[in-house]
């Protein structure tokens, strides 16, 4: 999967300002530290998260790709009219119809002859719709597309947080552990064929495997419990994500750099997606990829799903650890399960 003249031309995001501790859910969740003879800092030091951020309680979601999507137009002082092609591509959505990008297409000013659609594919909803608009730009089909994503941590912390107080047991306790680690925020990326227009930061290619017999590890159901009520079901075997996660990160590196003719040490830095601090261990441990090569922004954001790739590029330009001609590696993981990696000239 290679790719000539296709540009990655803006990089924006929109961060809550509501910001809450790991300290304050392990204060709400003492009745459950107590029962398991937890200590206080467990969940910290499990996940190696401070702090994440929450929109507004009743937030929708398309407000925030929509504030992404602004920024990433006033970067490039373009107009709306100009994209060709609009992806919405988080776990969270408004509602199951219409699509999310029909809204924020509507706000951002779209044009009425543009492709407009969501993408559902967990944590790799961004990479995806990278992919899709890089796609259609090579095959003459969009002169420019917009990727956009929004997630929310809230609600499905808020009734996490009810749902633990009445279980306390260990079993519980692992698999809704990762819902602690969710964060919120939103991304924007401009994808184009025009190397001169903002960055130009230049898409070489990538490689993409699955482990779709792996599809039970991580879950989010709505599941019907009274005639008009449904619950919120989030269920995420750990040790199993990490493990199989690993072992089709690792096949799916190699593969990567064959397809991009690449070295080990050909890649300058990475940017992947971030769930905590075993995650990144075991997966650089495995690439035997050095600390210094990767940026994080977990500890103080969390696991944002389809936004954290994006967003820790646009913080990682923004803070000068990538510099123009860095050969980038870009690592995506999502649940199904998939990995993306795709190989970009800064």
């Amino acid at each position: 999967m290679l790719y000539n003249d296709v540009y990655l031309n803006a990089f924006s995001y929109e961060l809550p300002e509501e910001m809450i501790t790991t300290d304050t859910l392990e204060e709400a969740l003492q009745p459950v530290f107590r029962a398991l003879h937890f200590p206080n800092g467990q969940l910290e030091a499990m996940t190696g998260i401070q702090e994440r951020r929450w929109w507004p309680k009743g937030f929708k979601v398309s407000d925030g790709a929509i504030s992404a999507g602004r920024k990433a137009l006033a970067a490039l002082n373009v107009n709306a009219s100009e994209i060709d092609v609009l992806l919405y591509t988080g776990v969270c959505r408004d509602g199951e119809e219409p699509a999310t990008a029909c809204r924020v297409a509507a706000e951002l000013g779209v044009g009425p002859e543009a492709i407009l659609f969501d993408v559902s594919n967990a944590c790799m909803g961004a990479l995806t719709g990278i992919l899709e608009v890089a796609n259609r730009l090579a095959l003459g089909h969009a002169r420019m597309g917009m990727v956009v994503c929004c997630e929310s941590s809230r609600d499905l912390n808020e009734d996490a947080l009810h749902r633990f107080l009445k279980h306390h047991d260990i079993e519980f306790f692992k698999w809704n552990l990762a819902i602690f680690t969710g964060g919120s925020g939103a991304a924007a990326i401009i994808l184009s064929r025009d190397p001169n227009l903002g960055g130009g930061h230049r898409l070489l290619g990538g490689s993409v495997r699955n482990d779709s017999s792996r599809n039970q590890l991580c879950t989010w159901e709505f599941n019907r419990v009274k005639q008009t009520f449904f619950e919120q079901s989030f269920l995420t075997d750990s040790v199993g994500v990490l493990n199989h996660g690993v072992a089709l990160g690792i096949k799916t590196w190699h593969n990567f750099l064959k397809v991009m003719n690449w070295t080990q040490d050909d890649v300058d830095k990475i940017i992947s997606h971030q769930v905590g601090i075993m995650h990144r261990k075991t997966f650089l441990n495995a690439l035997n990829i050095p600390d210094h090569k990767d940026y994080m922004t977990y500890p103080k954001l969390g696991n944002i799903a389809s936004v954290s790739l994006p967003l820790t590029a646009a913080m990682a330009h923004e803070n000068g650890f990538l510099k123009k001609g860095d050969r980038v590696a870009m690592l995506g993981f999502g649940s199904g399960l998939n990995c993306m990696m795709l190989g970009i000239d800064w």
